[in-house]
């Protein structure tokens, strides 16, 4: 159990930072499989869970993939149809079917996950870096007694990753040189998912029950699921929405914050908050974008009244285009965004939703809806 680490700092950043190298062996897996950790929900593989199969393609052209569903239920058979008619020929769906696996505990998916690497001895175990995945990989590395090596942007070789420390401000090249197997989190905004083809594979992939005859019983009385809360909107989901609008501090209350989801309305975007936004209360802790919150890289990411904490800025500076409003023109913010206008953002954003015009289309699943892209 172990890994060598290169550090370097990434370009065009304030960060000031340093180097350090180190001698890297030449230790790669000449046969990778993978087992990926799925999400799904309404019958269909969650998009986090599309781009941890993009990064396991990654590791290797010949690399097998075995896709992880769990749960019960018609909704987790058709998601795995669907799955299945998408992988490559050469993978397979596992199906673990029990009513015990209907949420996604930690507890029981890290032993679910421990089981199933005991029979499959797979290379590589890849989950996205999302609430589901750093709840559950950690855990189950544990188990496993390996070294999980997180937020991974990058693939170079099969046991050659890279990934962000410093809030982003420097990347890590990381070698592992533990025993199998190699366990990772990713980024999906890292591992951009193909397009979905207008037909299925014709040859589907198969699909698998888990044998869960040893899956222990008292694992399930370790914790239990209480509730799942989430907003009813019709906007896109914040992790995968192609425009993001967030507001900071700088809009002082939650009646002010309205004006930031009129806006969203209008352009058919995802609302985002910073830190200090979601402690003030003025929007729930699942719309913070940052270090401790959500990563994003929408084609448009704006921002109102957010000062540009080095927190938030690890959470959104892969965005392709990031415009900033705010009256401080010595904002940190400033610095990495593409367009910027010093101005008061309750005379800015009352303009902008005037003249922006309504947007008609209806906000996109945040799931993948009938079909998955073919790799």
């Amino acid at each position: 159990m172990g890994a060598l680490m290169m550090l370097r700092t990434l370009k065009n950043r304030s960060f000031s930072g340093f180097s350090l190298l180190r001698h890297l062996s030449p230790t790669n897996s000449r046969f990778a499989s993978t087992l990926v950790l799925g999400e799904h929900e309404s019958g269909s593989v969650k998009a986090s869970s599309l781009s941890a199969i993009a990064a396991a393609k990654a590791i290797s052209e010949e690399n097998s993939i075995s896709l992880l569903l769990a749960g019960t239920g018609p909704s987790l058979q058709e998601a795995a149809s669907n799955a299945a008619s998408s992988l490559p020929s050469n993978s397979q769906v596992l199906l673990a079917d029990s009513e015990g696996l209907k949420h996604p505990l930690a507890e029981t998916w890290a032993e679910l996950v421990h089981m199933v690497q005991q029979k499959g001895s797979y290379s590589h175990i890849i989950a996205a870096s999302s609430s589901f995945g750093k709840n559950v990989l950690p855990r189950a590395a544990a188990l496993l007694d390996v070294s999980p090596i997180t937020d991974v942007t990058e693939i170079s070789e099969p046991r050659l990753f890279i990934r962000p420390i410093y809030a982003g401000n420097a990347l890590c090249t990381v070698r592992y040189t533990g025993a199998n197997p190699t366990m990772l989190t990713i980024r999906p905004t890292s591992f951009p998912v193909p397009n979905i083809p207008s037909s299925k594979n014709s040859d589907a992939a198969p699909i698998s029950q888990v044998d869960l005859s040893t899956f222990s019983e008292a694992i399930l009385r370790k914790s239990r699921y209480v509730k799942h809360t989430f907003q009813d909107t019709e906007r896109p989901d914040l992790g995968s929405a192609k425009v993001v609008v967030t507001g900071g501090r700088g809009l002082k209350s939650a009646d002010n914050f309205k004006l930031i989801e009129k806006l969203a309305e209008k352009l058919g975007a995802a609302v985002g908050a910073t830190r200090a936004a979601v402690d003030a209360g003025f929007v729930p802790n699942e719309l913070q974008v940052g270090q401790t919150g959500k990563i994003v890289a929408p084609d448009l990411y704006m921002a109102f009244g957010v000062s540009g904490a080095i927190q938030h800025l690890a959470g959104m500076k892969d965005s392709k285009v990031i415009v900033a409003v705010n009256k401080d023109a010595d904002a940190p913010i400033f610095q990495v965004a593409d367009y910027g206008l010093v101005g008061d953002l309750f005379e800015v954003l009352p303009e902008l939703i005037e003249k922006l015009p309504e947007k008609k289309n209806k906000k996109p699943k945040d799931v993948i809806p009938s079909s998955l892209p073919a790799y």
